[in-house]
């Protein structure tokens, strides 16, 4: 029986009733002040909760999806390779991209100047034996965003790859990717469950990824609200912070280009759909984007209360098929990556939205067989994903 099946959710919930009445129907016996009475109450009480919370997770885990098998639970099985689709090319930025480009990441007349990132503190890279010297492996800073245009600021981290600290690549400006976590997320997780900078720096040293600067962050810089990355009227500007601020902030803090083809986005479920949805935005800032596991439409629920203020238009901007289908492509590269089975709608939605795709607008995809909405099905994905954003993007 398969761990979404049915079958194993009745069985479950069976299993818990059984005990519950049985507990309650025996516990007179277990009143004696004996060491068999109490390991007895004890044993009851143990297996009644924990057949309620078996049901329970089965209930969340087929509701969001997080495994599809139990191989996927238990992280045993075969895999099977990582595909990738579609068309690998992107569109070249036009003149007057490249003018608002430079605009779009530097200071605008009238606006003030962008303060630098506070550093907080640094992480170790997980760089596979190679030591921890920063011109061999780069480095982790824990930093502070601020944003000067939006009042807006949250922590996560940047990595800097090993060619920041070496003498031959002083002068030199690197591009760099803003990488989101799902809502609410912890930037910390982009480092200690999905491993970017140790993938990252794998693909660098092969030659796969050319030298890039990660900007690791949460998708909402309002917490505990959840943004989905839109500029709420008369609230949290949460758009403008990470094309804007966020930009900005970090060139003005580090040897990062402005150039028209210097900023990507990628992301995780939740942080999926905001690169998705601000690089097809903002094709000025970021012309290329990847979502992983992402979705397509702005989730409106107790977490991100009411996003729109009952504005159908603004409804239908955040929304990606509406995009396509009602406004003209955006001039943008960008990658779909999931599982084909075992993450709820996401391959039928993902099919869909690679349909409805029209040039000037490129799409490429990469996909595992099975997986849940995890973190081991995402780490499978990230190699494909990077080496698509670096052939995307030029200091």
């Amino acid at each position: 029986m398969g761990l979404t099946s049915r079958s194993v959710l009745v069985l479950a919930v069976v299993a818990a009733l059984v005990l519950l009445v049985g507990t309650v129907r025996y516990w007179a016996r277990f009143a004696a002040p004996t060491w068999r009475a109490v390991l007895g109450r004890i044993g009851a009480l143990l297996a009644t909760q924990l057949a309620v919370l078996c049901v329970l997770g089965l209930l969340a885990n087929n509701y969001f999806a997080f495994y599809s098998s139990w191989d996927d639970l238990l992280g045993t099985g075969e895999r099977g390779a990582v595909s990738v689709g579609g068309q690998q090319g992107g569109p070249e930025p036009s003149p007057s991209a490249v003018a608002v480009a430079s605009t779009a990441v530097g200071a605008a007349a009238g606006e003030p100047p962008a303060q630098p990132v506070q550093r907080l503190g640094r992480a170790e890279v997980d760089s596979g034996g190679r030591g921890r010297e920063p011109s061999r492996v780069g480095e982790i800073q824990e930093i502070r965003i601020p944003g000067p245009s939006t009042g807006l600021s949250t922590d996560g981290y940047v990595y800097l790859p090993p060619q920041y600290f070496q003498a031959d690549h002083a002068d030199r400006k690197f591009p760099a990717l803003i990488v989101l976590t799902g809502f609410p997320g912890d930037a910390k997780n982009l480092i200690t469950r999905l491993n970017y900078p140790g993938t990252a720096l794998d693909l660098m040293t092969s030659g796969r990824m050319q030298p890039t600067v990660l900007v690791l962050m949460r998708p909402s810089p309002a917490l505990p609200a959840d943004s989905e990355c839109e500029d709420v009227p008369g609230g949290v500007r949460s758009e403008t912070y990470f094309a804007r601020d966020v930009p900005r902030v970090l060139a003005a803090s580090y040897r990062i280009s402005t150039g028209p083809k210097a900023w990507g986005m990628v992301g995780n479920s939740t942080g999926g759909y905001c690169a998705l949805k601000l690089t097809m935005r903002h094709p000025e800032v970021f012309p290329a984007g990847a979502s992983v596991s992402g979705y397509y439409k702005a989730a409106e629920d107790v977490s991100t209360g009411d996003l729109f203020k009952g504005s159908e238009q603004r409804r239908n901007e955040a929304d990606l098929m509406w995009r396509l289908k009602s406004l003209p492509g955006p001039p943008v590269a960008v990658m779909l990556a999931g599982s084909r089975e075992g993450d709820g709608d996401y391959q039928r939605e993902t099919d869909a939205f690679e349909a409805a795709v029209r040039p000037p607008m490129t799409v490429a995809t990469a996909s595992v067989p099975t997986g849940g909405h995890n973190f081991q099905t995402w780490s499978r994905l990230l190699p494909p994903v990077l080496e698509f954003l670096s052939r995307h993007l030029a200091p």
